[in-house]
């Protein structure tokens, strides 16, 4: 279970075809749940890997006028300035932490589990793993940020992860999440992990929705766990799903 209480359902799973070697950990965006995610990664999944899409509580969220909504934290507001729910964040990542010590006691050494998510979802698997002493395989972000981006590099001071694997994807015209915050999370990450191993790409026309080749996500899994060097940053085009 991930959130911040323990209201929020059991995860939605799609287990692996045979003995699950590794797992992703794919984390919604903000009103959204699991379940759609669960059925999208379903048509490419890896036959060795565990897919686990956790839920967010239902909590008020501030942005959405206090309407009570999936939310892994609360957000007050979009600007580069605003006011972050540091407690809720803090909260929400040793949540995930939690569960991915559950994969480990399942057998899933933690340096094969990738995190991921779109939005929120993204956002807080990459604080998560910035500040978790589990080595992770490493991060896919889709339309992110980095929360607390002002307590970096204090904050990632005893990490696991300076060599982790980290693939952000961004479409230049999304309203919500504005490309400048997905550039300024890939230069700060840069600084925080190996830069060889951080891969940034933009969509043409995308607004805050799916990145359009999915199917890259199912070969970034591979090239975590292979260990070979993270493809580089390169622009792309794309249009919404």
């Amino acid at each position: 279970m991930c959130g911040n209480n323990m209201s929020a359902p059991l995860p939605a799973i799609v287990p692996a075809a045979r003995k699950a070697t590794a797992a992703v950990v794919f984390l919604h965006g903000l009103g959204d749940t699991g379940h759609g995610w669960a059925e999208a990664f379903a048509g490419i999944r890896l036959p060795h890997v565990k897919y686990i899409f956790p839920h967010a509580p239902t909590m008020p969220v501030s942005l959405n006028m206090r309407m009570s909504m999936p939310s892994w934290f609360d957000i007050y507001g979009l600007s580069p300035d605003a006011d972050e729910d540091e407690a809720g964040i803090k909260r929400a990542s040793e949540n995930l932490k939690t569960l991915i010590e559950q994969e480990v006691r399942n057998g899933i050494p933690s340096h094969r589990i990738i995190l991921g998510g779109f939005s929120q979802g993204g956002a807080l698997s990459l604080y998560t793993a910035l500040t978790t002493q589990q080595k992770l395989a490493g991060v896919i972000a889709l339309s992110s940020w980095l929360p607390l981006r002002k307590s970096f590099p204090q904050a990632a001071a005893n990490s696991a992860n300076k060599d982790m694997h980290v693939l952000q994807c961004h479409g230049d015209a999304d309203p919500l999440v504005p490309l400048m915050f997905g550039t300024q999370t890939a230069e700060k990450m840069k600084s925080l992990i190996n830069p060889a191993n951080m891969a940034f790409k933009t969509y043409r026309g995308l607004p805050h929705s799916t990145c359009p080749e999915f199917g890259r996500l199912c070969w970034t899994v591979a090239e975590c766990e292979g260990g070979r060097n993270s493809p580089q940053a390169q622009q792309g085009s794309g249009t919404s799903k």
